[in-house]
């Protein structure tokens, strides 16, 4: 009994049964918020937000329109709900390294409200300060200071007068200080010139006497500059004193206040401090000198006392969800910005701007993988991050300038943060593969399925969330017929008729089609026949590249025989995928076989057309034509096989039993019915495999022969595995019902060869022969003739050999 049988309807496709949803229309049913048939991703995302351990990061994956961020946004939404709320985080400067500003984290609210107090003080030494310094008590202070030196001063000063005056000098202030000058007996100033016109003795005597006064007066003069050292020092104390009077009370206030924080303490610590050093500041406010044309006019700065609230949580709720679209090094870790005034850049702590992850911190960050790796530094940077646990501002491109350019050294902020990429699988497999780093850090696979089981409550589902995308998209509601064109093209895209497909994405832009062209004709709902004409208008606007092959085809540019009997030559079928569009196109294959040694050559594999896959197929037959025909000889024969007419590329092994058909075809001498087409890889046991695409390559050839003219006799040969794959368009199937087009399934070589040629392939008899009128019997006839033949070709050219050798001696 032949392993091949032809195909009903009810093969063909899956139509589902309208009847068997329980509503009018998507208006009446009740909307399915949740991701449908992905249970173990969210199981997966569910064990990776849930684990606080180290490196237990997450990596989604899976195909283009399978809900992977609509997911996972939806999800950290709720788990958001679920967490403390975040830190608020500062940077502040530190008052003993300026270019090292330090960070404080303070619980959720406490960072603006601190930021704010430390406004008001600012705003109330403003105004407290100048008014302590501007009092009686000060300034009578002050005064007494004064006093006192001066005092102390003058005795210092009249003790050495009063000596001077015994001696005969006289001290005088001059421009350049105090200086000894003697005087004469009229009590007058004695001249220089006067001076040297003194006895000898007199000049002796006056510049021993004054050498003495002068060491004593240089010694008065050092006291006198400790004294003023002293009365600077206490000065400043007073300055500091009335200065801590002004302030203290205000910062001590605040101290108290935040007194559960340490940072915060030792932060006010340092601000009085540096507030006393720099009383000037607070009281030089109306103190303003004429101004400068041209020239900027100098204001007090307290721009160090603010604080740079780099990450304000105090409206937030929840832990933070940050999905950032590009992961750019400084959108990711932050940046020090500057400012540029009279052609000179300047930058401060209060110019430090937050990243991504200072957004995320203690919640959930989420990025496209993709995104990441085109950005430089951006994955080797995050990677960083979260081994260190800590974000790090930093200048990227520091260690490629030829100079190093003064710059903030801000403390690094300690990580708390979740990271979760979104990427295809491939990404994930090589990162996986080539990154050890990445195994530690990435822990938690995440991976979304593409299709799910049909049955009554998938369906369901199903029908859910198409009236959930219906309300969010604002489309018109689907009546049943066009709930149920939808669900059937979801098993069209899944190529299987117990599964649907989980790429929401085609299926939601077919929905937005068939609403538009429901409203464009008028119609309240979306019907079955809006959801044709979407998939129809979408086909239509794809197919120009597949209008101009079967324009090709029916001119004779591109030969494709439909009719008739060919030996070594038969119709393969391969699927073309362009921007989304797929489609079949059928290839004429041919086979030529000779006596010869060479065994099978082929032709796209020697000029290097040919992918590893498909020169797979080919030399796959080689062990099913040993294992069939060469039990009792030396398969001694050559074989070369094309692909007609192929200007492209060839890859997998679809048409590999479509090479060995023509092959036997070839060796028996029987020709192959040139209206069937073939699809199917083979093993070396002659099993015929299942392929993809086998909706494509049947509607493809259907459609090559309604273009060339259907007979009746036409029809392709699929896998008997593949039979579950089938979901033909209506056209197709009709076809079939009506006798004009044929769908055969096969399970091996020799029902397909007996199909393809209509003569019996021929079981193996005990005795290792095929019965009469076979086409195994035919091939192997004509193998076993090619091997005597070479054998006895091999004997002539032995003896002819040897008779050459014999003469020549």
């Amino acid at each position: 009994m032949a392993n091949f049988r032809e195909l009903d309807k009810k093969e063909l496709t899956w139509r589902m049964d309208e009847a068997a949803l329980g509503f009018d229309n998507t208006g009446s049913v009740e909307a399915s918020e949740g991701t449908l048939g992905q249970k173990r991703a969210l199981d997966a995302l569910e064990f990776g937000l849930g684990i606080k351990s180290f490196g237990y990061n997450l990596y989604v994956m899976g195909q283009p329109g399978t809900g992977k961020s609509s997911t996972v946004k939806r999800v950290l939404e709720l788990k958001s709900k679920e967490g403390p709320g975040p830190q608020d985080w500062m940077y502040v400067m530190d008052f003993k390294e300026p270019d090292k500003p330090y960070i404080i984290g303070l619980p959720r609210g406490k960072g603006c409200e601190l930021s704010a107090d430390m406004d008001v003080l600012i705003e109330q030494l403003k105004k407290a300060i100048p008014k302590v310094f501007e009092g009686e008590e000060f300034e009578r202070k002050r005064e007494e200071l004064f006093t006192v030196h001066n005092r102390e001063t003058n005795d210092v000063l009249e003790g050495l007068g009063k000596d001077a005056q015994k001696r005969g000098f006289s001290m005088e202030r001059t421009s350049h200080g105090v200086a000894i000058v003697p005087k004469k007996k009229d009590g007058k100033l004695m001249s220089q010139e006067e001076f040297e016109q003194q006895e000898p003795y007199v000049k002796q005597m006056i510049e021993e006497q004054g050498g003495q006064l002068q060491g004593r007066l240089g010694e008065a003069m050092r006291r006198i500059r400790d004294m003023e050292k002293g009365l600077s020092e206490k000065l400043r104390e007073l300055n500091r004193e009335f200065g801590d009077s002004a302030a203290g009370h205000f910062i001590g206030d605040l101290i108290v206040k935040y007194k559960e924080y340490p940072k915060v303490k030792e932060y006010f610590e340092q601000v009085r401090e540096d507030i006393l050093e720099h009383l000037d500041d607070f009281k030089a406010q109306s103190q303003q000198g004429p101004p400068v044309p041209f020239m900027p006019q100098r204001e007090p700065s307290f721009d160090r006392y603010k604080m740079n609230l780099l990450v304000d949580n105090c409206t937030a709720g929840g832990a933070p969800v940050v999905f950032e679209t590009n992961p750019s090094y400084p959108n990711l870790f932050g940046r020090i910005e500057q400012r540029v005034q009279y052609g000179l850049a300047t930058t401060d702590f209060t110019m430090i701007r937050p990243g991504a992850l200072h957004k995320a911190n203690g919640g959930y960050l989420v990025i496209d993988v993709m995104d990441l790796l085109r950005n430089p530094f951006a994955y080797d940077g995050l990677k960083r991050a979260l081994k260190n646990r800590e974000i790090a501002i930093e200048d990227a491109l520091e260690q490629y300038r030829m100079m190093s350019i003064y710059t903030l050294k801000p403390q690094p902020v300690p990580l708390d943060v979740k990271v979760v990429l979104i990427g295809p699988p491939g990404v994930y497999y090589l990162l996986h593969a080539l990154d050890e780093e990445y195994r530690k850090l990435f822990k938690v696979r995440v991976d979304f399925d593409t299709r799910i089981a049909r049955d009554q409550r998938t369906v369901e589902a199903f029908a859910g969330s198409i009236a959930a995308k219906v309300r969010e998209e604002g489309l018109l509601p689907f009546s049943r017929s066009g709930v149920a064109r939808v669900v059937e093209y979801a098993a069209r895209l899944a190529s299987d008729k117990e599964k649907l497909t989980l790429r929401f994405l085609d299926i939601l832009d077919l929905m937005r089609e068939a609403s538009y062209w429901a409203g464009l004709s008028g119609a309240g709902e979306v019907a079955g026949e809006h959801v044709e004409r979407a998939i129809r208008e979408w086909v239509y606007r794809a197919s120009m590249i597949e209008d101009k092959i079967k324009e090709a085809i029916a001119e004779g540019v591109i030969i494709v025989d439909i009719a008739g009997g060919v030996v070594g030559q038969v119709n393969g079928l391969s699927v073309i995928s362009l921007g989304g569009y797929s489609f079949g196109r059928p290839s004429r294959i041919t086979a030529r076989t000779y006596m010869g040694r060479g065994g099978m050559v082929n032709i796209e594999r020697e000029v290097k057309m040919s992918g590893p896959i498909h020169d797979k197929g080919v030399l796959i037959l080689n062990g099913y034509l040993g294992s069939k025909y060469a039990a009792d000889k030396p398969l001694a024969f050559s074989a070369s096989i094309a692909f007609e007419q192929s200007y492209e590329g060839v890859e997998g092994d679809s048409a590999s039993s479509a090479e060995l058909y023509a092959l036997l075809s070839s060796l028996s001498g029987v020709p192959i019915r040139q209206g069937i087409a073939v699809t199917g890889s083979v093993n070396q046991l002659g099993e015929v495999q299942p392929i993809g695409g086998v909706n494509e390559k049947v509607e493809g050839y259907f459609e090559v022969c309604k273009t060339l003219g259907l007979t009746g006799d036409q029809g392709v040969m699929v896998p008997e595995r593949n039979v579950r794959h089938l979901m033909l368009k209506d056209e197709v199937v009709n076809a079939v019902n009506e006798g004009r087009f044929h769908v055969w399934a096969v399970k091996d070589i020799d029902a397909g060869i007996e199909l393809l040629t209509g003569m019996a392939a021929g079981l193996r008899r005990a005795d290792g022969s095929y019965p009469e009128d076979t086409i195994n019997r035919l091939v192997d006839e004509r193998l076993y003739r090619m091997a005597r033949e070479m054998a006895a070709f091999a004997r002539e050219e032995h003896e002819a050999g040897r008779e050459s050798e014999r003469q020549a001696a």
